[in-house]
Protein backbone atom coordinates (compact mmCIF):
# COMPACT_ATOMS: atom_id res chain seq x y z
CA UNK A 1 0.00 0.00 0.00
CA UNK A 2 0.86 3.48 -0.98
CA UNK A 3 1.86 5.74 2.14
CA UNK A 4 -0.58 8.84 2.99
CA UNK A 5 0.46 12.05 2.65
CA UNK A 6 -0.73 13.83 5.72
CA UNK A 7 -0.93 17.87 5.97
CA UNK A 8 1.05 18.78 8.80
CA UNK A 9 0.70 22.42 8.82
CA UNK A 10 -0.57 25.50 6.24
CA UNK A 11 0.22 29.08 6.09
CA UNK A 12 0.21 31.98 3.74
CA UNK A 13 0.94 35.46 4.08
CA UNK A 14 -2.11 38.05 3.16
CA UNK A 15 -2.41 38.80 -0.35
CA UNK A 16 -1.12 42.47 -1.49
CA UNK A 17 -1.69 44.99 -4.07
CA UNK A 18 1.91 44.60 -7.08
CA UNK A 19 3.67 47.61 -5.77
CA UNK A 20 2.13 47.43 -1.65
CA UNK A 21 4.08 44.03 -0.63
CA UNK A 22 7.51 42.76 0.18
CA UNK A 23 9.23 40.98 -2.08
CA UNK A 24 8.93 37.60 -2.82
CA UNK A 25 11.92 36.16 -0.88
CA UNK A 26 10.51 37.84 2.11
CA UNK A 27 6.63 36.94 1.39
CA UNK A 28 7.85 33.29 1.18
CA UNK A 29 9.80 33.02 3.90
CA UNK A 30 6.74 34.18 6.15
CA UNK A 31 4.15 31.93 4.82
CA UNK A 32 6.88 28.73 5.51
CA UNK A 33 7.38 30.11 8.88
CA UNK A 34 4.22 29.90 9.19
CA UNK A 35 3.62 26.45 7.79
CA UNK A 36 6.25 25.01 10.02
CA UNK A 37 4.89 26.56 13.19
CA UNK A 38 1.54 25.27 12.41
CA UNK A 39 3.03 21.79 12.06
CA UNK A 40 5.22 22.19 15.08
CA UNK A 41 8.51 21.58 13.26
CA UNK A 42 12.22 22.81 12.48
CA UNK A 43 13.25 23.58 9.34
CA UNK A 44 15.92 21.25 9.73
CA UNK A 45 12.68 18.27 9.70
CA UNK A 46 12.23 19.12 5.86
CA UNK A 47 13.88 16.76 3.65
CA UNK A 48 12.69 17.93 0.35
CA UNK A 49 10.94 21.02 -0.77
CA UNK A 50 8.76 21.93 -4.28
CA UNK A 51 8.72 25.49 -4.95
CA UNK A 52 6.50 26.56 -7.56
CA UNK A 53 6.31 30.66 -9.00
CA UNK A 54 5.49 31.96 -12.52
CA UNK A 55 7.62 35.33 -12.74
CA UNK A 56 11.35 34.91 -11.58
CA UNK A 57 14.36 34.32 -12.33
CA UNK A 58 15.55 30.39 -11.96
CA UNK A 59 16.40 29.37 -8.43
CA UNK A 60 14.18 32.01 -7.02
CA UNK A 61 12.72 29.13 -4.82
CA UNK A 62 16.58 28.80 -3.15
CA UNK A 63 16.28 32.40 -3.04
CA UNK A 64 13.36 32.55 -0.80
CA UNK A 65 14.19 29.41 1.55
CA UNK A 66 17.61 30.41 2.11
CA UNK A 67 16.19 32.84 4.48
CA UNK A 68 14.56 30.09 6.40
CA UNK A 69 17.26 27.81 6.67
CA UNK A 70 20.50 26.33 4.54
CA UNK A 71 19.92 22.68 5.02
CA UNK A 72 21.56 21.85 1.76
CA UNK A 73 18.25 19.27 1.45
CA UNK A 74 17.24 19.04 -2.45
CA UNK A 75 15.06 22.22 -3.91
CA UNK A 76 13.14 21.98 -7.32
CA UNK A 77 11.49 24.71 -8.84
CA UNK A 78 8.43 24.27 -10.70
CA UNK A 79 5.91 26.53 -13.39
CA UNK A 80 2.59 25.52 -14.95
CA UNK A 81 1.28 28.67 -15.15
CA UNK A 82 -1.70 29.41 -12.90
CA UNK A 83 -1.67 25.74 -11.75
CA UNK A 84 1.84 26.19 -10.25
CA UNK A 85 0.84 25.95 -6.57
CA UNK A 86 -1.04 22.65 -6.97
CA UNK A 87 1.98 21.59 -9.34
CA UNK A 88 3.83 22.08 -6.25
CA UNK A 89 1.76 19.99 -3.86
CA UNK A 90 1.39 16.99 -6.25
CA UNK A 91 4.81 16.68 -6.79
CA UNK A 92 5.30 16.92 -2.60
CA UNK A 93 2.63 14.05 -2.52
CA UNK A 94 4.19 12.03 -4.93
CA UNK A 95 7.26 12.22 -2.80
CA UNK A 96 5.51 11.37 0.14
CA UNK A 97 3.08 8.60 -1.06
CA UNK A 98 6.09 6.97 -2.99
CA UNK A 99 8.20 6.45 0.49
CA UNK A 100 10.99 8.29 -1.09
CA UNK A 101 10.62 11.30 1.91
CA UNK A 102 8.83 11.52 5.23
CA UNK A 103 8.37 15.10 5.05
CA UNK A 104 8.59 17.81 2.23
CA UNK A 105 7.54 21.30 2.21
CA UNK A 106 5.71 22.26 -1.19
CA UNK A 107 5.78 26.14 -1.07
CA UNK A 108 4.51 28.56 -3.90
CA UNK A 109 5.17 32.54 -4.10
CA UNK A 110 4.30 35.31 -6.61
CA UNK A 111 5.68 39.20 -6.90
CA UNK A 112 3.43 40.53 -9.82
CA UNK A 113 3.33 43.67 -11.64
CA UNK A 114 0.68 45.69 -12.37
CA UNK A 115 -1.94 45.37 -15.17
CA UNK A 116 -2.77 42.77 -17.38
CA UNK A 117 -0.16 39.82 -17.43
CA UNK A 118 2.18 40.16 -20.44
CA UNK A 119 4.48 37.85 -22.45
CA UNK A 120 8.69 38.52 -21.02
CA UNK A 121 10.49 36.37 -23.76
CA UNK A 122 9.55 37.63 -27.57
CA UNK A 123 12.62 36.12 -28.86
CA UNK A 124 10.97 32.53 -28.60
CA UNK A 125 7.83 30.40 -29.88
CA UNK A 126 5.33 31.40 -26.97
CA UNK A 127 4.05 28.27 -25.70
CA UNK A 128 0.32 30.48 -25.61
CA UNK A 129 0.58 30.77 -29.90
CA UNK A 130 -1.81 27.97 -30.32
CA UNK A 131 -3.91 28.99 -28.14
CA UNK A 132 -3.73 33.01 -28.88
CA UNK A 133 -4.55 32.12 -32.61
CA UNK A 134 -7.35 30.44 -31.89
CA UNK A 135 -8.89 32.43 -29.69
CA UNK A 136 -8.86 35.51 -32.39
CA UNK A 137 -10.35 33.49 -34.96
CA UNK A 138 -13.14 32.47 -32.37
CA UNK A 139 -13.36 35.73 -30.11
CA UNK A 140 -10.99 38.47 -32.36
CA UNK A 141 -12.31 41.48 -29.63
CA UNK A 142 -10.01 44.50 -29.21
CA UNK A 143 -9.09 43.21 -24.99
CA UNK A 144 -6.50 41.89 -23.05
CA UNK A 145 -6.14 38.33 -23.83
CA UNK A 146 -7.18 37.15 -20.90
CA UNK A 147 -10.28 38.73 -21.13
CA UNK A 148 -10.92 37.82 -24.29
CA UNK A 149 -10.23 34.12 -23.14
CA UNK A 150 -12.40 33.61 -20.29
CA UNK A 151 -14.91 36.64 -21.18
CA UNK A 152 -15.22 34.53 -24.60
CA UNK A 153 -16.17 31.45 -22.45
CA UNK A 154 -18.76 32.79 -20.80
CA UNK A 155 -20.46 34.09 -23.99
CA UNK A 156 -20.20 30.94 -25.35
CA UNK A 157 -22.02 29.46 -21.64
CA UNK A 158 -24.43 31.99 -22.35
CA UNK A 159 -25.25 31.40 -25.90
CA UNK A 160 -25.46 27.88 -25.55
CA UNK A 161 -27.64 27.78 -22.37
CA UNK A 162 -29.95 31.19 -22.69
CA UNK A 163 -28.51 32.69 -19.28
CA UNK A 164 -28.18 36.56 -18.78
CA UNK A 165 -24.76 37.98 -17.18
CA UNK A 166 -26.36 38.46 -14.17
CA UNK A 167 -25.42 34.85 -13.18
CA UNK A 168 -22.10 35.46 -13.02
CA UNK A 169 -22.68 39.02 -10.77
CA UNK A 170 -24.50 36.82 -8.63
CA UNK A 171 -20.99 34.72 -7.84
CA UNK A 172 -19.74 37.85 -7.81
CA UNK A 173 -21.71 38.95 -5.01
CA UNK A 174 -21.31 35.60 -3.62
CA UNK A 175 -17.52 35.81 -3.10
CA UNK A 176 -17.60 39.31 -1.29
CA UNK A 177 -19.78 37.53 1.31
CA UNK A 178 -17.59 34.89 1.97
CA UNK A 179 -14.42 37.31 1.44
CA UNK A 180 -15.92 39.92 3.88
CA UNK A 181 -14.73 36.84 7.33
CA UNK A 182 -11.39 35.93 5.11
CA UNK A 183 -8.57 38.66 6.81
CA UNK A 184 -6.37 36.81 4.34
CA UNK A 185 -8.54 38.30 1.53
CA UNK A 186 -7.75 41.50 -0.42
CA UNK A 187 -10.91 42.43 -1.40
CA UNK A 188 -13.16 42.53 1.86
CA UNK A 189 -16.32 44.81 0.69
CA UNK A 190 -19.60 43.11 0.23
CA UNK A 191 -20.83 43.76 -2.90
CA UNK A 192 -24.24 42.95 -4.21
CA UNK A 193 -25.14 41.54 -7.97
CA UNK A 194 -26.29 45.28 -9.18
CA UNK A 195 -22.64 46.44 -8.06
CA UNK A 196 -20.88 44.24 -10.28
CA UNK A 197 -23.37 44.80 -13.20
CA UNK A 198 -22.79 48.66 -12.50
CA UNK A 199 -19.12 48.12 -12.77
CA UNK A 200 -16.98 49.67 -15.17
CA UNK A 201 -17.56 47.02 -18.29
CA UNK A 202 -13.63 45.59 -19.21
CA UNK A 203 -15.52 43.71 -21.91
CA UNK A 204 -18.27 45.01 -23.32
CA UNK A 205 -19.66 42.56 -25.71
CA UNK A 206 -19.33 39.59 -23.25
CA UNK A 207 -20.85 42.04 -20.37
CA UNK A 208 -17.81 41.53 -18.23
CA UNK A 209 -17.69 44.55 -15.87
CA UNK A 210 -13.93 44.41 -13.69
CA UNK A 211 -15.84 43.11 -10.73
CA UNK A 212 -15.91 39.55 -12.42
CA UNK A 213 -11.96 39.53 -12.59
CA UNK A 214 -9.63 38.57 -10.27
CA UNK A 215 -7.44 41.59 -9.02
CA UNK A 216 -3.38 40.82 -9.96
CA UNK A 217 -1.67 40.55 -6.76
CA UNK A 218 1.59 38.90 -4.30
CA UNK A 219 1.46 37.02 -2.20
CA UNK A 220 2.83 33.62 -0.43
CA UNK A 221 1.41 30.13 0.60
CA UNK A 222 3.38 26.78 1.87
CA UNK A 223 1.96 23.12 3.51
CA UNK A 224 4.18 20.56 5.13
CA UNK A 225 3.07 16.84 3.72
CA UNK A 226 4.47 14.12 6.09
CA UNK A 227 3.97 10.24 6.06
CA UNK A 228 1.89 8.68 8.69
CA UNK A 229 5.57 7.57 10.32
CA UNK A 230 6.80 10.73 10.49
CA UNK A 231 3.84 12.05 12.15
CA UNK A 232 3.33 9.68 14.49
CA UNK A 233 7.07 9.90 15.73
CA UNK A 234 6.76 13.39 15.99
CA UNK A 235 3.25 13.53 17.54
CA UNK A 236 2.13 15.64 14.56
CA UNK A 237 -1.12 16.89 13.38
CA UNK A 238 -3.06 13.97 11.38
CA UNK A 239 -6.10 15.34 10.93
CA UNK A 240 -6.14 15.94 7.17
CA UNK A 241 -4.91 13.76 4.28
CA UNK A 242 -4.54 14.00 0.89
CA UNK A 243 -7.04 10.97 -0.58
CA UNK A 244 -6.80 11.48 -4.19
CA UNK A 245 -5.58 13.89 -6.82
CA UNK A 246 -5.19 14.08 -10.58
CA UNK A 247 -3.49 16.19 -12.78
CA UNK A 248 -4.68 16.39 -16.45
CA UNK A 249 -2.85 18.48 -19.42
CA UNK A 250 -4.71 19.21 -22.86
CA UNK A 251 -5.73 16.48 -25.25
CA UNK A 252 -6.89 17.46 -28.92
CA UNK A 253 -10.12 18.61 -28.30
CA UNK A 254 -8.76 21.36 -26.44
CA UNK A 255 -8.14 23.27 -30.21
CA UNK A 256 -10.23 20.55 -32.14
CA UNK A 257 -13.63 21.70 -30.57
CA UNK A 258 -13.23 25.38 -31.80
CA UNK A 259 -14.71 25.93 -28.13
CA UNK A 260 -13.52 28.91 -25.78
CA UNK A 261 -14.78 26.86 -23.18
CA UNK A 262 -12.51 24.24 -23.79
CA UNK A 263 -9.67 26.48 -24.51
CA UNK A 264 -10.01 27.54 -20.98
CA UNK A 265 -9.59 24.11 -19.35
CA UNK A 266 -13.17 22.52 -18.78
CA UNK A 267 -12.10 19.23 -20.39
CA UNK A 268 -9.42 19.21 -18.08
CA UNK A 269 -10.71 19.85 -15.26
CA UNK A 270 -13.60 17.09 -15.78
CA UNK A 271 -11.25 14.41 -16.62
CA UNK A 272 -8.94 15.39 -13.58
CA UNK A 273 -12.58 15.56 -11.30
CA UNK A 274 -13.87 12.60 -12.55
CA UNK A 275 -9.86 10.67 -11.87
CA UNK A 276 -9.91 12.16 -8.07
CA UNK A 277 -13.92 10.32 -7.71
CA UNK A 278 -12.89 7.25 -9.02
CA UNK A 279 -9.95 7.56 -6.86
CA UNK A 280 -11.61 8.03 -3.74
CA UNK A 281 -14.66 6.34 -4.21
CA UNK A 282 -17.03 8.89 -3.99
CA UNK A 283 -19.34 10.90 -5.57
CA UNK A 284 -19.70 14.62 -6.06
CA UNK A 285 -22.24 14.95 -4.17
CA UNK A 286 -20.27 13.98 -1.16
CA UNK A 287 -18.40 16.49 -1.15
CA UNK A 288 -18.46 19.51 1.61
CA UNK A 289 -17.00 22.26 0.67
CA UNK A 290 -14.53 23.35 -2.76
CA UNK A 291 -12.18 25.68 -3.59
CA UNK A 292 -12.00 26.25 -7.01
CA UNK A 293 -10.22 28.26 -10.11
CA UNK A 294 -12.79 31.50 -10.00
CA UNK A 295 -10.15 33.68 -11.98
CA UNK A 296 -12.85 34.88 -13.15
CA UNK A 297 -16.76 35.12 -12.24
CA UNK A 298 -17.30 33.09 -15.50
CA UNK A 299 -14.68 30.37 -15.03
CA UNK A 300 -16.37 29.16 -11.79
CA UNK A 301 -19.88 28.77 -13.42
CA UNK A 302 -18.03 26.73 -16.23
CA UNK A 303 -16.37 24.88 -13.52
CA UNK A 304 -19.13 23.84 -11.69
CA UNK A 305 -20.30 21.78 -14.36
CA UNK A 306 -16.46 20.15 -14.93
CA UNK A 307 -16.32 19.22 -11.10
CA UNK A 308 -20.10 17.78 -11.85
CA UNK A 309 -21.20 19.69 -8.75
CA UNK A 310 -24.37 20.33 -11.42
CA UNK A 311 -25.68 18.62 -14.35
CA UNK A 312 -24.64 20.42 -17.99
CA UNK A 313 -26.25 23.82 -17.89
CA UNK A 314 -27.56 23.31 -14.25
CA UNK A 315 -25.40 26.14 -12.90
CA UNK A 316 -28.29 29.04 -12.74
CA UNK A 317 -30.42 26.61 -10.92
CA UNK A 318 -27.64 26.30 -8.75
CA UNK A 319 -26.74 29.68 -8.36
CA UNK A 320 -30.36 30.98 -7.43
CA UNK A 321 -30.91 27.88 -5.48
CA UNK A 322 -28.23 29.23 -3.12
CA UNK A 323 -26.79 25.43 -3.59
CA UNK A 324 -23.45 27.12 -3.40
CA UNK A 325 -23.13 28.94 0.04
CA UNK A 326 -23.48 27.99 3.34
CA UNK A 327 -26.88 26.34 4.11
CA UNK A 328 -26.97 25.00 0.00
CA UNK A 329 -25.41 21.37 -0.82
CA UNK A 330 -21.95 22.78 -1.27
CA UNK A 331 -19.96 25.82 0.00
CA UNK A 332 -17.93 27.04 -2.96
CA UNK A 333 -14.79 29.50 -2.41
CA UNK A 334 -15.70 30.05 1.50
CA UNK A 335 -12.11 31.88 1.64
CA UNK A 336 -13.48 34.71 -1.10
CA UNK A 337 -11.78 32.96 -3.61
CA UNK A 338 -9.85 34.78 -6.44
CA UNK A 339 -12.18 37.07 -7.18
CA UNK A 340 -11.96 38.50 -3.55
CA UNK A 341 -8.94 36.76 -1.93
CA UNK A 342 -6.48 38.09 -5.07
CA UNK A 343 -4.44 35.31 -7.05
CA UNK A 344 -0.69 35.50 -7.17
CA UNK A 345 0.29 32.73 -9.81
CA UNK A 346 2.23 30.81 -7.94
CA UNK A 347 0.81 30.93 -4.40
CA UNK A 348 -2.50 30.32 -5.28
CA UNK A 349 -3.14 26.46 -5.17
CA UNK A 350 -1.82 26.42 -1.38
CA UNK A 351 -3.58 29.15 -0.14
CA UNK A 352 -6.95 26.85 -1.40
CA UNK A 353 -4.44 23.91 0.38
CA UNK A 354 -4.79 26.19 3.52
CA UNK A 355 -7.85 27.27 3.05
CA UNK A 356 -9.22 23.34 2.75
CA UNK A 357 -7.22 22.07 5.38
CA UNK A 358 -8.72 24.99 8.17
CA UNK A 359 -11.95 24.16 6.95
CA UNK A 360 -11.63 20.29 7.59
CA UNK A 361 -10.10 20.73 10.83
CA UNK A 362 -12.57 22.92 11.79
CA UNK A 363 -10.68 26.25 12.44
CA UNK A 364 -11.88 28.06 9.88
CA UNK A 365 -13.63 30.78 12.25
CA UNK A 366 -16.44 32.60 10.91
CA UNK A 367 -15.89 31.01 7.37
CA UNK A 368 -16.25 27.26 8.97
CA UNK A 369 -18.97 25.07 6.69
CA UNK A 370 -20.45 22.90 9.70
CA UNK A 371 -19.03 19.58 9.59
CA UNK A 372 -16.60 19.84 6.89
CA UNK A 373 -15.02 16.30 6.19
CA UNK A 374 -14.23 16.20 2.23
CA UNK A 375 -12.96 19.17 0.87
CA UNK A 376 -12.60 19.49 -3.18
CA UNK A 377 -9.62 21.79 -4.70
CA UNK A 378 -9.47 23.09 -8.32
CA UNK A 379 -6.67 24.79 -9.69
CA UNK A 380 -6.29 25.30 -13.23
CA UNK A 381 -3.43 27.24 -15.38
CA UNK A 382 -4.07 27.81 -18.97
CA UNK A 383 -1.20 26.09 -21.98
CA UNK A 384 -2.24 24.03 -19.88
CA UNK A 385 -2.30 21.62 -16.72
CA UNK A 386 -5.71 21.50 -13.98
CA UNK A 387 -5.00 19.86 -10.45
CA UNK A 388 -7.58 18.89 -8.46
CA UNK A 389 -7.44 17.62 -5.17
CA UNK A 390 -9.28 15.72 -2.98
CA UNK A 391 -8.59 16.24 1.11
CA UNK A 392 -10.11 14.45 3.77
CA UNK A 393 -10.68 14.53 7.42
CA UNK A 394 -9.38 11.35 9.20
CA UNK A 395 -11.24 10.72 11.98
Amino acid sequence: MKEKAYVAGVGMVPFGKPGASDSYDVMAAAAVGKALANARLEYANVQQAIVGYVYGDSTSGQRALYQVGMSGIPIANVNNNCSTGSTALFLARQLIESGAADCVLALGFEQMQPGALTTHWTDRPSPFADFDRLCDEINPYPVPLALRYFGGAGMEYMDKYGVKPNLFAKVRAKASRHAAHNPMALLRKVVTEDDVMAAPLVFPEASLTRLMACPPTCGAAAAVLVSRDFAERNNLDRRVFIAAQAMTTDRPGTFEKRSLMALVGADMTREAADKVYEQASIEPKDIDVVELHDCFAQNEVITYEGLRLCDEGGAEKFVTAGDNTYGGRVVTNPSGGLLSKGHPLGATGLAQCTELVEQLRGEAGERQVPGARLGLQHNLGLGGACVVTLYQRDN
